[in-house]
């Protein structure tokens, strides 16, 4: 059989048949190598350089491969946070014409570090708490898609900074299977497969040393249990209000919105006496100021980062003099957001030398400014500018972070 590659963008197969599939992926030369940071894997993975991007390529036999690179597919047409599907190679031989295993190529999720990395250094427990959230949002949006995991763990799993917190990403759909809706069972099988195997992974990194004294493997499995718990009921629950109240149920998609996620369809019905008001969220859509944010300025960045950089845009917009809202002579939200990347962000992004930034987005590193801007003016009880603020990071705080998916801390 001949050497095929399924790919969805025509760029990469060009690119990908530079690359020696006549060798194991364990043979493979490190000139075609990328040394980044891997996490615990049931087959061989490697990351290689096609172009000017980096890929993870993966070996597994030719039908798990194929019906893997759809779930993900099909994960990045709901807008789930997983990565992104490339190509997959079957046909393969070696230089006697013996069978190879298929392979999966999926893209290297920028600036993302499985969690066995993240333990180099012994990891504090409020992090640990964090990332727990973050796993649990990635369940949740799951689940609201109707995908059931299969195998949800801190080894499936890529990490990513977002503005103090992370956001993670799926890495491994092979245990998948997508419905057009999940059971209570369904949920509750996916929820028991990950406190057993979080505590799992983190006994394993007691015994090695590398967890902190204070982190309980078996409390954080559980953890993510109850987290994923008091999530879940937030976004789905049916409340019931005083009829004529209409600002209860504003308060309510609110505080979705603060959550991060967007009421797409709801369902208000009233009670056969009048007296009572049922509202349910039937479909709720995460990523409420990405979407915002995307909207205004054309940044794309992830849920926390877009909350902090709308938060600093309109703290600018109200320091400008055409800005006056309800005014139909004043400058449209949009043509003010324009102006705040033009002048603003992306001066202050470009002030950090690249070599600094280290795996650091745009987002990230404008966070992390904003956040020294507030150290140093609480240090001196006035407001030190961001222009001080750069100058202060690139100096002392930059040379002296190593490079982890810790972020920054300028205490």
């Amino acid at each position: 059989m001949a050497l095929q590659i399924s790919a969805t963008n025509p760029e990469h197969p060009a690119l990908l048949l530079a690359l020696p599939w006549h060798l194991p992926l364990e043979e493979w030369p490190d000139e075609y190598l990328v040394p980044l940071p891997r996490g615990i894997s049931r087959h061989v993975v490697r990351y290689a350089r096609a172009g000017d991007e980096v890929i993870a390529v993966k070996e597994l036999a030719e039908r798990p491969a194929l019906r893997e690179y759809e779930l993900l597919r099909d994960l990045d047409r709901l807008g789930i946070p997983a990565v992104d599907p490339l190509a997959v190679v079957t046909g393969r031989a070696d230089q006697e014409g013996d069978p190879l295993e298929p392979v999966l190529i999926t893209r290297h999720l920028r600036g993302s570090q499985p969690y066995r990395s993240m333990f180099e250094t012994t990891m504090r427990p409020a992090t640990m708490h964090r990332l727990m959230d973050a796993l649990a949002v990635l369940l949740v949006r799951l689940h609201l898609a109707g995908f059931a995991w299969g195998d949800c763990s801190l080894s499936n799993t890529l990490f990513r900074r977002d503005a103090g917190a992370y956001a993670a990403y799926l890495v491994d759909a092979e245990t998948g299977d997508l419905h057009p809706r999940l059971s209570g069972g369904q949920r509750d099988y996916d929820l028991d497969l990950a406190r057993v195997n979080i505590s799992g992974e983190l006994l394993d990194l007691e015994a090695s040393g590398a967890l902190h004294p204070s982190v309980d493997p078996v409390e954080f499995g559980m953890e993510i249990c109850a987290r994923y718990g008091d999530l879940w009921q937030e976004l789905t629950r049916t409340s019931v209000y005083p009829a004529g109240k209409y600002h209860y149920i504003e308060r309510r998609i609110r505080r979705l919105n603060e959550l991060g996620f967007d009421v797409a369809e709801m369902q208000i019905q009233h009670s056969s006496n009048g007296d009572t008001v049922t509202f349910v969220p039937k479909v709720v859509d995460a990523g409420h100021h990405q979407r915002q944010l995307l909207r205004l300025t054309g940044l794309d960045a992830e849920e926390n980062q877009a909350r902090r950089l709308l938060n600093d845009l309109e703290s600018w917009m109200a320091t400008q003099d055409d800005y006056a809202p309800g005014d139909p002579l004043a400058a449209r939200p949009e043509v003010l957001a324009h102006r705040w990347v033009r002048d603003v962000f992306r001066p202050t992004v470009r002030a950090v030398p690249l070599e600094l930034r280290g795996s650091m987005d745009p987002a990230e590193i404008y966070h992390e400014l904003l956040e020294h801007r507030w150290y140093l003016s609480e240090r001196a009880q006035h407001d030190m500018g961001l222009d001080t603020a750069v100058e202060d990071y690139i100096e002392n705080v930059l040379p002296k972070a190593r490079e982890t998916l810790e972020p920054v801390n300028p205490e």
